[in-house]
């Protein structure tokens, strides 16, 4: 029996099980409000100012890369359907506590920061078209923390309930978005020169870079299918659930994004576009369609919101897998009796998302969400490949072997320094596993103390 296996099986036997309360249709609404959101609706300007008009191409090649990694961790969850995801791949694959530790460090801190990143977008520009913004930003994306925070605490079920409203609210703004591209191009607006038109002067490296800048940083647009694997304890047959979830949640969101990219660069010039945390809010105002910018707003807000929620649920269950696995102390894995949710795992990561808001803007938090995912992603892709001589007695989705090795070299490619990326990403980044290596020693040292290292 492995050490994992040894502590799993070592768990108080008194300690309530999570509770199974997601099906088939709902996960595939929560796969799709994952990914929808922060990502589209706030730095699809700052892609564009990278790459210039051609602004749908980096959504086309984050789309491919999305699938190819999405197909590893659908073949891993039916096999594996536990809590903790990459984080008990890498396990499992691997055997080394030391880099398990970090690949689970990375995971919840890139949903820290992806969440960090949508509070700061509820309290840019969308918030000041609605109010005058009385309340320093700041403070405003504490607070929006904060009530998530006892959302999740009040239990999986409405999260995820609260979670197919959002979905379908924000799936409504994207749907204006192409009503209105639609529009223009029946009417002759728009500018369609512009979509062939890139940032970067010449060809060669500088174009390269260009685009491989863009696409990482659209890459967090598409990062969130991944959380969805942390809710395996908690979805009914996910075995069978999680391979149709995961692909339509990935074809459909990778729709909607080429399609809103392509009208944005379509309707609005790519400098307005960058200057704008709330980049579809113009694509709205330039559109000529007489839609009260107000509403869109509201749409955009609740967008965010969904974002920052199921960040922070995937981050509080991966708190939970980990310390089942004893990769943090067992305290982290406590539930909430009545309402069977991780109480600790939810009051921790909202405190470490609360002190992330004010380590950066969109942009950069943005980034390091899609750089830490990326380095995970190339691991995970690696450790489908190793995990095939483990075989399990039960079926599951096996994916073709071309497609983790292709989804290893895209991720490590657009996680390099070709990618273009500021070096303030590479900084928050080293911090955040700087942290964690800190945050493994204590744990080694009270496990030691208590004799069970």
């Amino acid at each position: 029996m492995s050490t994992a296996e040894t502590a799993a099986a070592t768990q108080p036997a008194e300690e309530p099980s999570l509770k199974r309360a997601i099906g088939p249709r709902l996960l595939i609404l929560f796969v799709i409000g994952d990914i929808l959101g922060t990502g589209i609706y706030a730095t699809t300007g700052k892609v564009a100012g990278k790459v210039g008009g051609a602004l749908w191409l980096p959504f086309v090649i984050g789309f491919v890369v999305a699938i190819l990694t999405a197909a590893s961790y659908v073949e891993l969850v039916g096999k594996y359907p536990k809590a903790a995801g990459a984080a008990l791949y890498t396990q499992k694959a691997f055997q080394l506590p030391f880099f398990t530790f970090i690949i689970a460090f990375m995971v919840m801190c890139s949903g820290l920061s992806s969440a960090s990143a949508a509070a700061r977008a509820f309290s840019g520009d969308y918030m000041s078209e609605l109010t005058n913004n009385v309340l320093p930003p700041t403070l405003i994306a504490i607070l929006f923390i904060v009530a998530l925070a006892a959302l999740n605490l009040r239990g999986v079920s409405e999260s995820v309930k609260a979670n197919v409203v959002f979905t379908l609210v924000e799936l409504s703004g994207l749907l204006i978005i192409l009503g209105i591209g639609a529009y223009a191009v029946l009417t002759g607006g728009g500018d369609p020169s512009r979509l062939g038109d890139f940032e970067a002067e010449g060809t060669g490296y500088a174009l390269l870079t260009s685009v491989l800048g863009a696409t990482a940083l659209g890459f967090f647009a598409f990062v969130g299918f991944e959380d969805s694997v942390n809710m395996a304890e908690e979805t009914k047959d996910p075995g069978r659930s999680f391979p149709r979830a995961i692909f339509i949640g990935v074809a459909v969101t990778g729709t909607i994004y080429v399609l809103v990219a392509l009208i944005s660069s379509l309707l609005v010039d790519y400098r307005v576009l960058e200057g704008s945390s709330g980049p579809l809010l113009e694509v709205v105002k330039a559109g000529g369609v007489d839609f009260p910018h107000k509403l869109f707003a509201l749409i955009a807000l609740f967008a965010v919101s969904n974002s920052a929620l199921i960040n922070l649920m995937m981050a509080s269950r991966l708190c939970y897998g980990m310390a089942n696995e004893r990769i943090l102390p067992r305290g982290m894995g406590r539930v909430l009796p009545r309402r069977r949710t991780p109480v600790v795992g939810i009051v921790f990561v909202s405190l470490l998302a609360i002190g992330l808001v004010s380590t950066g803007e969109i942009e950069g938090l943005g980034d390091t969400t899609a750089f830490l995912l990326l380095c995970v992603f190339a691991v995970v892709n690696v450790a489908v490949l190793v995990l095939r001589r483990d075989h399990v007695e039960h079926k599951h989705f096996r994916t073709p072997t071309p497609l983790p090795v292709l989804g290893a070299l895209t991720a490590i490619i657009l996680a390099s320094p070709l990618a273009d990326r500021a070096a303030d990403v590479y900084i928050r980044a080293g911090v955040l596993l700087a942290l964690g290596i800190a945050l493994w020693g204590v744990n080694k040292l009270v496990l030691r103390a208590r004799g069970e290292d």
